[in-house]
């Protein structure tokens, strides 16, 4: 009788690791309109833009000489070409940039919407299509998480992402109290949801108001200072995981605001 062989077990403790990894972050900025979203991205290290069909601020904001050139591909208009360009730049041995820009994610989740809803459903969008059940976003997740595994294979060489993305104020079911309003990214929940575990870093730019009280109505005041928050709240969707501090002021321009980010980040020595 053969006795079978057994292999050595796999020395565990070998593997334990105690210091964290090097990949550049994953980070999401969203704010209101004209807060600065694409000026403070361009600052970013050797940045190269993808842009969605409609998203014409970069070229705008060049062609003006508010920014300096910087590198960008034409707009995209369907989810397959977005997700080729995705792999490419995966495949690169020697990718020249530093940082790749998603302006804006709500374009993309729209593309990839709209991919599922033709290639699964006809084209229709109605209860015995995409809508039925819930079926159709149940399939865009699956799409969606496949450019978030993408984007983690570009993070790989050493290349940040940030995805820009319009906001909008949703009433947000409290189960310990009364409902309330709170700012997140324009997005269907399950694709946020996705992206919001995926992302190191979101952070929500806004204005700074202040609310006098007079008598029993309020006043508000100021509104011309923008801040980032980077931390959670009742009102705004925000978090890092790099001990950043809540808010932080953005500043007086795109070149302040990002040298205002890159200290907050460094307070816990990320670099």
């Amino acid at each position: 009788m053969t006795v079978p062989t057994t292999k050595s077990p796999v020395d565990l403790l070998a593997k334990v690791k105690t210091k964290g990894g090097n990949r550049p972050p994953a980070m999401i900025v969203y704010g209101v309109e004209g807060i600065g979203k694409t000026s403070f991205a361009a600052q970013a290290k050797e940045p190269l833009f993808l842009m969605s069909k409609g998203e014409t601020g970069l070229e705008t904001l060049i062609q003006s000489g508010q920014l300096p050139e910087t590198s960008h591909l034409d707009e995209v208009d369907d989810w397959p070409t977005f997700l080729s360009y995705l792999d490419a730049l995966a495949e690169m041995d020697d990718l020249n940039f530093k940082t790749i820009v998603l302006d804006c994610v709500n374009g993309f989740e729209a593309m990839c919407n709209q991919h599922v809803c033709d290639t699964m459903y006809s084209g229709d969008w109605g209860p015995k299509g995409f809508a039925s059940f819930g079926k159709g976003y149940a399939s865009a997740s699956q799409e969606w998480s496949k450019m978030l595994y993408k984007l983690d294979l570009i993070r790989d060489k050493k290349v940040g992402i940030i995805g820009l993305a319009h906001s909008k104020t949703t009433l947000y079911n409290n189960p310990e109290g009364e409902d309330y309003d709170r700012y997140q990214p324009d997005m269907h929940k399950n694709q946020w949801g996705l992206t919001a575990k995926w992302a190191d870093i979101i952070l929500f730019l806004n204005y700074h108001t202040v609310v006098e009280k007079d008598g029993f109505k309020g006043k508000a005041k100021g509104g011309n200072i923008r801040v980032a928050h980077a931390q959670r709240t009742a009102a705004w969707d925000a978090k890092n995981r790099h001990g950043m501090p809540p808010t932080f002021q953005l500043g007086n321009s795109a070149t302040e605001a990002w040298t205002n980010f890159r200290n907050a980040l460094s307070k816990e020595g990320n670099k």
